[in-house]
Formats: structure tokens, sequence, C-alpha cells
């Protein structure tokens, strides 16, 4: 992926997602707690924590604080924005907190890794764009000079997943705040506590920094009512959500300017010019991660049939366990979809050895996927399921696979993944398929810059348009005009 202009430099490179670069990470990360690396500095302006913490007990209040700080923030230097970015990444960085969320997130959601988790919140606040990502352009001549500028949108309600729940607090807290917003957050229910942990962490070293108090703030209770006091406050500017279709729909019906980051059903093609060794420990890779939890991760397989056997035997060297009785494949799928076909959320975010000891089946610890060839109708491949579920849909030639993905990408336009070194096949797929992401002879993770050039985000805008957001998707353009002058040419 090019790096686009005004984001931010890798602060840390992660290439394949495999274990021995899990233990890397880890032990990388240990290493710096000792060394005191990433603990955040002794509090410069003496000032103590905000009273809450940015923790309310009603939305309301919660919403009047963020308006008070904004109007604060407003008077703030881009070089006080840059100091409160940066103390948060530290803060999320300090190995005790990330050990935390991490384990937090794990426990109390029952869903996810806690060796990917501690990826993803790294990733999350490493590579989210800052201030920088705010570029401003400037236009002059002889009628004088004009200047078009990021300006904040003013308080942001931001409703916030079960899946991905620290990630996008931590992401969307970075871009946000780099903007010049405050944000009041909307957590899922089920990530109560690891939400107000992460949002207590982040307020203290906002303190400590000498910033506005509640620039980042949520409610004690999250819960539906409390979802809808927020969408429909007259002080909240902007609305963005992080989860399902029904909450999207939500907030893009309120009128007001609303980002939605909703599913996605990812599929990766594999043709015959395909370098399948690699391409099957990719898929597993990025299937498995975080048990299959983000939803740019390998969804579904189309193969070309010429390579499809090749590929399903270098599968299962890498983790996949294979099912072929269809009685079997039966009973996993009254394990893991409900009536109407879609997802069971006891099921999701499952280890593939989980799902499979719920069926009966005893799995061997480096179990990662749990694969089975399937015609495309099949609800496996049809529905983002968010488990280490993979189908392996078999087709005649490229061109098929290509058609056979857009159709169970069901134009979400997320994310799609594509094995091949033929370049034209690759160009029609990207131009045709119109994904925010599309990954190239690589793991899924690689489109968010793990392992992958670019930045991350954890806000992937799909039904509203504004793809992979950063601080600028949450600013204004503003322009500022100065009538015959300022021009020196």
């Amino acid at each position: 992926m090019a790096r686009v202009q005004g984001a931010s430099k890798p602060r840390g490179r992660i290439n394949v997602m495999d274990d021995g670069l899990i233990a890397e990470v880890v032990a990388q990360v240990l290493k710096d707690f000792a060394s005191g690396a990433g603990v955040p500095a002794a509090c410069s302006t003496g000032a103590a924590p905000a009273a809450g913490e940015g923790i309310f007990d009603n939305m309301d209040d919660a919403v009047e604080a963020a308006v008070v700080a904004q109007r604060d923030y407003l008077l703030c230097t881009m070089a006080d924005r840059r100091r409160f970015v940066e103390g948060i990444r530290e803060v999320i960085l300090q190995q005790d907190n990330l050990e935390r969320i991490s384990r937090l997130s794990v426990d109390e959601t029952g869903m996810g890794f806690y060796e990917h988790k501690l990826i993803k919140n790294r990733l999350a606040a490493e590579k989210t764009p800052g201030t920088e990502d705010l570029v401003t352009e400037a236009l002059s001549g002889d009628a004088g000079l004009t200047l078009v500028e990021f300006s904040p949108f003013g308080v942001i309600g931001a409703i916030t997943p079960t899946t991905n729940p620290t990630e996008t607090i931590i992401c969307n807290s970075i871009g946000m705040l780099a903007a010049g917003n405050s944000v009041v957050f909307s957590p899922h229910p089920r990530a109560t506590e690891v939400s107000l942990l992460t949002v207590r962490l982040i307020n203290r070293k906002l303190a400590c920094l000498g910033a506005p108090a509640n620039l980042v703030v949520t409610v004690s209770k999250p819960s539906i009512d409390n979802t809808n006091v927020l969408m429909a406050h007259p002080k909240i500017r902007m609305l963005v959500a992080t989860g399902g279709p029904a909450i999207v729909k939500a907030v893009m019906s309120t009128g007001k300017k609303a980002i939605g980051a909703g599913a996605g059903n990812p599929p990766v093609v594999v043709d015959e010019t395909a370098d399948i060794g690699k391409a099957a420990c990719d898929i597993v890779n990025g299937c498995s991660f975080d048990n299959n939890l983000p939803c740019i991760a390998e969804k579904e397989i189309v193969a070309v049939a010429g390579i499809a056997d090749r590929l399903i035997a270098e599968m299962k060297k890498n983790g996949a366990y294979e099912l072929t009785d269809q009685a079997v494949i039966r009973k996993l799928e009254k394990l893991v979809l409900t009536d109407k076909g879609g997802p069971q959320t006891s099921c999701v975010g499952k280890s593939a050895k989980w799902l499979l000891g719920q069926i009966g089946i005893t799995a061997p610890d480096c179990a990662k996927v749990i694969l089975m060839e399937l015609p495309k109708e099949h609800p496996f491949v049809q529905e983002e399921l968010m488990m280490p579920i993979l189908p392996l849909v078999r087709v005649a030639d490229v061109d098929e696979a290509i058609a056979v993905a857009i159709e169970v990408e069901h134009g979400n336009r997320h994310t799609a993944i594509m094995h091949s070194t033929n370049v034209c096949k690759l160009t029609k797929m990207a131009k045709l398929i119109q994904t925010t992401i599309f990954v190239k002879n690589g793991p899924s993770y690689a489109g968010i810059g793990a392992g992958g050039e670019g930045y991350a985000t954890f806000t992937i805008a799909g039904p509203t348009g504004e793809g992979l957001t950063s601080a600028r998707t949450f600013a204004r353009r503003r322009k500022c005009v100065m009538v015959e002058a300022l021009d020196v040419r």
C-alpha cells in the first residue's frame, strides 16, 4: 500500500503474524517495559486526574462535559494537540496497560486471542495518524492568499463494537483529538469494563499533560438507551459507528453527519499463477488472526480448480483442520448459525479448537482454522461469521473466481484479497470489486499496516464512503481568504 500524504511513518514494523512473530513482539514489549520505554512521563503541569476520569452517570452529562472541553480545546495550539496525541500513544504502549486492556478484552467479551490483542492495540497506538494528517492547502495569486485547512466538527459521538473495543477507542481518540474534536464514546455493553478502563487511562494521561478535562468521555453503564440519547443529542455534530448493519443504519438515519464502519465479508481469490505455499500460509494466518474478529479477515476462499487440491493440502500443513463429512459440517452449522442463518453470538471470536470441541472433535492445539469445500450458496460463504471457519469455493478459472468473489462480498466495499502473479487479473479484480482495502499476495491484516505499508485504522467506513478513516476524516475543510495581500511572487 502506498503511503498517503500526511500519514504517519511506521513507528514499528510488524511482519507476518506467525507464532514466532507473536513471541517476538511479546518479548520486545516486555523488554521495553523493563528498560522504561513507553512509560508515561511524570505530570509536568502538576494537574491531578479529572474527577470521574471521563466517566459519567448519564449521557446528557457526558455530552455537556465534552462540549465545554471542546470549547476550551479550540484555544489550544497545534503543538498542544500533538502532545496530547503522543500522550495517548504513550499510555497505551505502557506495558502493564497494554497487557491489562488486551487480557481484559478477551476475558470480558469471551472473544479473540490475547497475544493478537496485544498486537492490535499496539498497532492502533503506534500507526494511527495524528496531527500530521491535517495538511494545509495554500493558493496564492494576484487576488491574494487563500488557505484551506482542516477544522474540527466539535463534539463527536462514537459507537464502538464488542469485537474490537479497545482498538477502536484508541484509534478514534487519536484521530478525533488530532482533528480538534472532543469525543463521547458509547461502548458495546458486553465490553463495558475494558472500554471504561481504556477511557480512564487516556484521561489520566491527558490530565497529566494539562489538557482540558473531558476531551474523551463515556457513561458508566453503556446501553442501547444511552446510545439513543447520544444519537439524538443536538450538541453532537458528527456520529461515528463501528459495528453491524443495524447500528450503521441507525446513525445514517439521524440527519447528522454520519460515518458508518459496517460489516464486510472479505473473499480471497487464489489463481493458478499464485505461490500456493505462501498463499496457504497467508490465508490461514489472516483468517485465524484474533479468531477472525477483524472485519478485514479472510472469510471465504474462491480457488481455481487447477490448484484447489494443492492449496487445501498446503493449508493443512499451516494449521487448517479440514472437514469433509457432510454430517459433521451440518453439526457445525447447527452450532454456529441462528435460525435466520446468521452467526450465533456465543460462537463469534471463538477458536477453531473450541468450535470443533463443541461438535465432539478433539483437535490438536495447532488447529487455527476450520476448512471445508462448499458451494457458493452455503451460508458459511454468504454470511460474515467472524469465526475461524473458512469455506472454499472451487471454480473453473480466474475470471469466474473474480465474479464469485464480487458476488459474495455483497457490495460492502470493505476488504478483498487476491493471490496471483498475473498483474492484469489483479488489476481487474481491484477495479471491479471496489473494496476499501485490496491486499495482493499477503494476509488480510497487511491492509491495516501489519506487515504492509501505510497507516492503521479500525474504523473502515464502507457504507458511508469515507473508507480508511484518519484525523482528516473527522474534520471539515474550511477556507480562509486574504484579498490582495501576501502574494510574494
